[in-house]
């Protein structure tokens, strides 16, 4: 394996993921919220916006690079087949869900099934990348397309940086905050510190009326 290639952002991203999909589950299944509310809140459209750009920085700049390095290794091929359509599964879920969180007349049950299929098919796909892709990239990924793709990965945050740099951090240990900011410019790690980091402290983010505004 190449001790080059930092996966210190994948992980961090699955890590926020499964911690939101826990959130979301809990709000379904429970009886003291009403799940309508979800799209008023800033932590269904941050949850969304974060998994389509680690998705999509994947689907562009990951398994695309990683395709050319394996061009010969049908049984490498197949994996990444099996991550594009584990992803491309993904995407029917959630706008099932927004649909129905759309439809006045929808049933608790009926957004309890939608959620915990995104529940499952999501950490089932993490778990699965972790256990089988991350050796691969390990294997077969060069240290400049792992830049590149980080790059695309942070180009596709792009304006949502300082609401979905704290929503990544929330939660990670200090070696994992310190890794992933100090690659940033001073200003950007001034405005985490001293206004970012604060400003998603303070945010609610699964209450109704706290959408998301950057």
């Amino acid at each position: 394996m190449s001790d080059d290639i930092d996966l210190t952002t994948m992980y961090a991203m699955h890590d926020a993921l499964r911690r939101e999909l826990a959130r979301l589950d809990r709000i379904t299944i429970g009886t003291d919220r009403d799940p309508r509310h979800l799209p008023t809140t800033a932590g269904w459209t941050l949850f969304k916006r974060a998994l389509h750009a680690h998705h999509t920085a994947e689907d562009e700049a990951l398994w695309p690079a990683l395709r050319r390095r394996l061009a010969r290794r049908p049984q490498d091929l197949a994996l990444l087949e099996a991550m594009e359509a584990e992803h491309a599964a993904i995407d029917p879920l959630i706008e099932a869900i927004d649909a129905a969180l759309a439809d006045p007349e929808v049933d608790q049950l009926r957004l309890g099934v939608l959620t915990d299929a995104l529940t499952t098919g999501l950490a089932g796909h993490l778990e699965h990348e972790e256990d089988a892709a991350v050796p691969l990239i390990r294997r077969a990924l060069t240290a400049e397309q792992q830049g590149h793709f980080g790059r695309v990965h942070a180009q596709l945050i792009g304006l949502d940086a300082p609401l979905l740099l704290p929503w990544l951090l929330d939660g990670a240990d200090e070696p994992t905050a310190q890794k992933l900011l100090a690659p940033l410019p001073a200003s950007v790690r001034a405005a985490y510190t001293a206004e970012w980091a604060p400003a998603y402290a303070d945010l609610d983010r699964w209450s109704p009326g706290t959408a998301a505004t950057h």
